[in-house]
């Protein structure tokens, strides 16, 4: 099999679980190529916008700390080979692999349409996250910019936000974070799976290198943001070792709250990780699915509410001990996020505040 270099899936996975028909791709012109030419097509990232009629998506998970999100793009081109978003691109009969990571949906009407949800007249404030299913920085955020526009409606609004990224590319908008930071408006949180950046090319191919995001978490710390790490997810016998140097490096920043969350793999995320697996790492690859495994009682994902965060056994109590010594060793703490939801200002169906 062809080496994609520069994306985190190796396939193109066909979506067969909402019984969608099953594409037969003829690739014998590709087959043809490689044996002349020895070399492999190029994935080029494609955009599609997209006129969402709402952008506001509201959960009653118990397992998240937020209830209502915005997410400004479908797909994600950082291409986090375990990115447990991958399976909403089968909804559109697009592969959770290479396609997640090459055919984009972008939504520029975000802040105008999270602006007539926040105006009606049942609506009631509570921190918007942004990232909990793609990431808010991906690298066409630096056209699109609709991160920023959906930032800057929350603080004309003054209306609490979250922040969660594995991009450096956050920095863009330190300005905006910055001002809603001194409103207590907003936390940001970077997570950092390992230290070493040739693991995170091949993990995360086209996000912010371990050092970047570091440095990143430095300047929102300096420039007085709440600033949370998060080693997520940690992967067995592949990103475990960095636990301990992970939190002591944010905390020589200033960083102050870190999390952990363990490898989870829904649906065709776990295919897709096994393949990975065999591609960069196949002297290990039955170590790290054994433990994957015994944390989830035998099974490669376990998709229960209470129990899907909770992983069990020797080996998650052997890490959550490592991260618990670790977190008391460098004096970090539990994220508390408490923003402050009493300063918002419901605009008026026709887009300006309300006076009174």
């Amino acid at each position: 099999m062809a080496v994609h270099k520069g994306r985190g899936a190796q396939s193109a996975q066909t979506p067969t679980r909402f019984g969608l028909a099953t594409r037969d791709d003829d690739g014998d012109w590709l087959d043809a190529r490689e044996d002349l030419d020895g070399s492999t097509p190029k994935l080029r990232t494609s955009v599609t916008i997209e006129h969402p009629r709402s952008i506001l998506t509201f959960n009653r998970s118990p397992d998240v700390p937020f209830d209502r999100s915005v997410n400004a793009y479908r797909g994600c081109e950082h291409g986090c080979i375990y990115c447990y978003a991958r399976p909403s691109h089968a909804y559109h009969d697009l592969s959770p692999g290479l396609d997640f990571e090459t055919k984009l949906f972008a939504k520029p009407d975000a802040a105008r349409l999270l602006r007539e949800t926040l105006a009606k007249p049942g609506y009631s404030p509570a921190p918007i996250a942004m990232g909990t299913n793609t990431d808010p920085y991906q690298p066409i955020e630096a056209d699109y910019r609709i991160t920023r526009a959906v930032l800057e409606l929350c603080l004309d609004l003054r209306h609490p936000v979250t922040i969660t990224t594995k991009s450096a590319r956050v920095l863009r908008d330190l300005d905006l974070l910055t001002a809603l930071a001194r409103l207590n408006l907003t936390a940001v949180g970077i997570s950092v799976t390992s230290l070493d950046p040739r693991l995170s090319s091949l993990l995360e191919p086209r996000a912010s290198s371990p050092a970047k995001r570091l440095d990143a978490l430095e300047k929102l710390v300096e420039a007085g943001v709440p600033t949370h790490v998060s080693i997520a997810p940690v992967i067995p016998s592949i990103t475990d070792s960095f636990i301990e140097d992970i939190l002591a490096q944010a905390a020589a920043r200033g960083v102050s709250s870190a999390s952990w969350i363990m490898l989870r793999l829904p649906h065709e995320v776990a295919p897709l990780f096994r393949e990975w697996l065999d591609t960069h790492f196949p002297d290990r690859a039955g170590k790290v699915m054994g433990i994957v495994q015994s944390v989830r009682e035998g099974r490669d994902n376990d998709p229960n509410f209470f129990t899907r965060m909770k992983p069990k056994g020797v080996w998650a109590d052997l890490i959550r001990t490592r991260f618990r010594v670790a977190c008391q060793k460098h004096n970090i703490g539990k994220a508390h996020i408490d923003l402050d939801c009493a300063q918002f200002k419901k605009p008026s169906r026709a887009g300006q505040l309300d006076l009174f």
